[in-house]
């Protein structure tokens, strides 16, 4: 037997008759009587008199309904919270440290309009990790600011993005244009930790214009990067995004490179083999 043959049993008895049954349910009147005819057949009991085509419960059909009108509420409500689940659940999101600074925010704040129930946890590390944490599912989805390393995930361009030259308001690169790369070996540098975008970035075009950069600092703290830059404690090349309320304070200057460019772009990540839930898909279209 099967929980189709339940519910149209619990919805004959619901509603009295077999055609009224077939109305609500969307089935042929034929196959509702079928449907009981297999049911008392297979438990060799008796379920309804028929009297003057009208069926009246036995009272073997009575004790049989107590058991069937659990056996479908039960469906039904396993039915409700698991197409809710989606709805009520846990999502989980990781950022690189730009991206969860000045966009995240707005991001959650939407998706959380739109998915009130919904609980975001969020993890802000470097790209890299982020990367790993997708990789070993420990978050669902991710949002980083460098390339994709691994053939594993799948990703979704959603942003440009630029580094800029930062240095204190005082230094003799302050609003400067066309500096020389080779102008920058004689400068102390304070820099972000290896494995960030930015960092990667930085070291990379540094090595293609055979360009060696030793960092005096190294810090996973931006705060505390643009405050000894402030100070006049050395150079730095951070996310303009993570820079742009100094400047406007006017705490820190920028500069320009000649002929140097540090562009690059912002991803949305997943893993290749993770199911995607409709509110996953919906925080991946907000964010585009």
């Amino acid at each position: 037997m099967t929980l189709r043959h339940l519910k149209i049993f619990v919805t004959v008895c619901e509603t009295g008759s077999a055609t009224a049954a077939g109305e609500k349910l969307y089935i042929a009147q034929p196959s509702i009587s079928l449907a009981i005819s297999e049911l008392e057949d297979y438990y060799g009991i008796k379920l309804f008199d028929r009297i003057a085509k009208r069926l009246y419960i036995t009272e073997d059909g009575k004790r049989f309904l107590q058991y069937a009108t659990h056996i479908v509420g039960l469906f039904e409500d396993m039915e409700k919270e698991v197409k809710n689940l989606d709805g009520i659940g846990v999502i989980r999101i990781g950022t690189s440290i730009t991206i969860g600074n000045y966009l995240l925010p707005g991001y959650v704040s939407a998706f959380k309009g739109m998915h009130p129930h919904m609980e975001v946890k969020v993890v802000i590390d470097n790209s890299d990790r982020i990367q790993q944490y997708v990789l070993s599912n420990k978050i669902d989805i991710g949002l980083i600011e460098e390339l994709v390393h691994s053939s594993y995930l799948v990703k979704y361009k959603f942003r440009d993005d630029e580094l800029v030259p930062i240095c204190a308001i005082n230094h003799k690169f302050a609003e400067q244009n066309h500096i020389e790369l080779t102008q920058l070996c004689d400068e102390s540098f304070i820099m972000r930790e290896s494995g960030s975008a930015g960092r990667n970035i930085f070291d990379s075009i540094m090595t293609m214009h055979n360009i060696d950069i030793s960092p005096a600092w190294e810090s996973t703290s931006t705060q505390a990067i643009i405050r000894a830059v402030g100070e006049n404690l050395g150079i730095s090349i951070l996310p303009y995004l993570l820079v742009k309320d100094a400047l406007e304070r006017k705490e820190i200057s920028v500069f320009h490179l000649k002929d140097i460019e540090f562009k690059r772009e912002f991803y949305i990540i997943h893993h290749k083999n993770k199911f995607l839930t409709e509110s996953a898909k919906s925080f991946i279209k907000l964010c585009k």
